[in-house]
């Protein structure tokens, strides 16, 4: 199978399970309040629907369109726009009749559902998987250093010892420390022996993104192939897991990142590698594919950390705030032109998964999504919950209820804003794909 239709699998099954478990948000306490739930639906029903069954005074069914997802909440201004029910006199088992906290309840709901369904994924991934990481220990030869860092004193064969004063353990995920966190000082031991604090830049995170550099860090891993990516062109070109390269493009190679640099400087023409294989040289030429990949790929040395039931718990939940936190803070960077440019939808959504079949990586993307998506519909954005909980709470501080041609309006309003945004963000990948390199 494909690697485009791996992705594609997992994302479908991923959505839709996110989608439905969404909803069931909402559902939930609309009913524990006795609020009609007229439709329920997996993806949307534009003119008709693949799937519908009435059960009780719900219908249930799957759309064509898979862009989400809905519940229909009888007497609540949304995007089916159904005025005529609106102009009908309010009905006790209608939303608009509800209290405003079990309106707000309702609309909490979805969210709510998945920040706690991203948090059990990574609870059950720490618990039943334990968690893999990268110390110096797995990094005999340190770490290669972006030019640009080591003009603040790093070097290549540093380790990384601290961060802020503290112990960091897990040393690869210093790239997302330093540009997503608030890093003041990292301690690093140089390969001559010695100790360095060296103060970082305040607006570091920023720095890194602008000047495209978000690996200044990358680990001196020995030049030997742990993965060839199924229908890239190094699998075409013959190269084998196991093979060691020894030269690029008469460049000689040492360490992984070497062969790196070698291919990148090169473009898309194409490279010349002598690989040891089984104690003899061999000669492989391969051209990378229209993203400037060849498809070689090596693997971090690691250690796994297990944890305890509760350990598990209070592991996980940290875990999901720390990923909640780290999406919070990287979203100053769609507000910039750059970070527009590289907003991306379905498809770069679906480039989260791996090529190939493999559940911790498929759970563990589910849950980022699970957490992005509950974020995402928090924004106080009309058509999203957070647009009703934005109207909710002016209602519940001031008294007064925004009449229903304003709420019909913003409704519409935040419907083509979404359509729009949606999109802005797959014409990026579709761009992406067409003229990228």
């Amino acid at each position: 199978m494909s690697p485009f239709a791996v992705k594609a699998i997992q994302l479908l099954l991923s959505l839709s399970l996110l989608i439905v478990l969404h909803e069931l948000g909402h559902f939930i306490p609309a009913k524990l309040f006795k609020t009609r739930v007229e439709k329920f639906f997996l993806f949307f029903d534009v003119k008709f629907a693949l799937f519908s069954k009435k059960i009780g005074e719900t219908v249930y069914g799957i759309g064509w369109l898979p862009l989400g997802g809905y519940v229909k909440i009888a007497g609540m201004i949304d995007e089916s726009m159904d005025k005529e029910q609106m102009a009908k006199p309010p009905q006790p088992w209608e939303f608009r009749s509800k209290p405003t906290w079990q309106r707000l309840i309702i609309m909490l709901g979805g969210v709510t559902v998945n920040i706690i369904v991203g948090f059990l994924i990574y609870i059950c991934i720490l618990g039943f998987y334990g968690r893999d990481i990268t110390t110096n220990e797995q990094l005999p030869n340190g770490f290669a250093v972006d030019q640009s860092f080591k003009e603040m004193g790093f070097a290549d064969g540093d380790k990384i010892l601290s961060v802020n004063g503290e112990e960091f353990n897990n040393v690869t995920q210093i790239n997302k420390y330093l540009f997503l966190r608030d890093v003041n000082t990292i301690e690093v031991l140089h390969a001559d022996g010695t100790k360095e604090t060296i103060t970082m830049p305040e607006d570091i995170g920023t720095t890194m993104f602008q000047n495209d550099v978000l690996r200044p860090f990358s680990a001196r891993n020995e030049p030997i192939i742990k993965q060839v990516g199924e229908d890239y062109p190094a699998e075409a070109a013959g190269f084998k897991v196991g093979d060691r390269i020894e030269n690029v493009n008469g460049t000689p190679i040492t360490y992984w990142h070497d062969f790196q640099e070698a291919v990148k400087a090169n473009g898309l023409k194409e490279n010349t590698f002598i690989v040891e294989r089984d104690g003899s040289l061999e000669t492989i030429k391969v051209t990378p594919n229209e993203d400037g990949v060849v498809g070689l790929n090596t693997i971090n040395k690691t250690i796994r950390e297990h944890y305890s039931f509760g350990e598990s718990i209070t592991g996980g939940i940290s875990y999901g705030i720390g990923i909640l936190g780290d999406y919070v803070r990287q979203f100053k960077y769609v507000f910039t032109s750059k970070g527009a440019s590289q907003v991306g939808g379905f498809g770069a959504i679906g480039n989260l998964f791996p090529d190939t079949w493999d559940w911790l990586s498929f759970w563990e993307t589910t849950a980022l999504i699970s957490i992005i998506l509950a974020f995402m519909n928090i924004l106080p954005i009309p058509a999203l919950d957070g647009g009703h909980v934005m109207f909710l709470l002016y209602e519940m501080v001031t008294g007064r209820k925004p009449n229903d041609k304003f709420m019909e309006y913003a409704q519409m309003v935040g419907f083509f804003l979404l359509i729009g945004l949606v999109l802005f963000a797959n014409g990026n990948d579709i761009y992406r794909w067409l003229f990228k390199g």
